[in-house]
């Protein structure tokens, strides 16, 4: 968890409790939704069914305040603007977000980096839905299919992602998976989680798209 995201949870927490912030629990790729709830529990709060709106609406604002810091103190993974334009000129993409982070300070991160113009925002999945990682992957997938009128689904999905939970949601949804071998989770544990494909980084896109032509070749066929 960066230091500003931690900055915006000390001040959200704040604003809804009253109180200092004494402990924040690790993020660990899990949703803002559980995080926010953990935050309170060990913090003493009693959570009540208010305190979860309430509660990401005053990180949005909070986070949203300190979007300036990212550029100077944070850093996009090196070859993922290269990486995002590469499979933008692949016919028929569509490049989306799932991500624990809600989807206001999702965008924040992005943008930052000049990363959301390859991005559709629409189709994503985020942090303050209450969903399991596979089925947020299954809504996320309805909403591109809705936004462009095309079906996705296991055959033409692909998750990019780079922790062994990214690797089980897209085995539970059915859907393609390239692990990056760059987070937490060892590349062992990215193949034996069941990974199609594990990349060391991104660095060079050309072996991160001939994994995904690969990987969606037949319902290329199909179509």
């Amino acid at each position: 968890m960066s230091i500003v995201t931690r900055d915006a949870y000390a001040d959200a927490f704040r604003q809804v409790t009253g109180r200092p912030l004494v402990k924040l629990t690790q993020h660990n790729g899990r949703p803002d939704s559980e995080i926010v709830f953990e935050t309170l529990a060990i913090n003493g709060i009693v959570a009540s069914d208010e305190h979860l709106p309430t509660f990401l609406d005053a990180l949005a604002d909070a986070f949203g305040a300190r979007r300036r810091r990212l550029a100077k103190e944070g850093r996009a993974m090196p070859g993922a603007k290269e990486a995002l334009k590469a499979l933008a000129r692949l016919d028929g993409t569509v490049q989306s977000v799932l991500t624990g982070t809600i989807r206001s300070n999702a965008v924040h991160k992005l943008t930052a980096f000049g990363l959301d113009r390859y991005v559709d925002f629409e189709a994503g999945g985020y942090g303050e839905e209450v969903y399991p990682k596979a089925s947020l992957l299954q809504v996320a997938q309805g909403r591109a299919g809705r936004r462009h009128g095309a079906v996705f689904d296991g055959g033409n999905t692909v998750l990019i992602g780079d922790s062994v939970r990214d690797v089980q949601a897209a085995r539970i949804a059915g859907a393609s998976m390239i692990a990056v071998a760059t987070g937490r989770s060892l590349p062992a544990e990215l193949h034996e989680a069941g990974a199609d494909v594990v990349l060391p980084d991104l660095s060079d896109p050309a072996p991160l798209v001939a994994a995904v032509t690969r990987l969606t070749a037949s319902a290329h066929r199909a179509g």
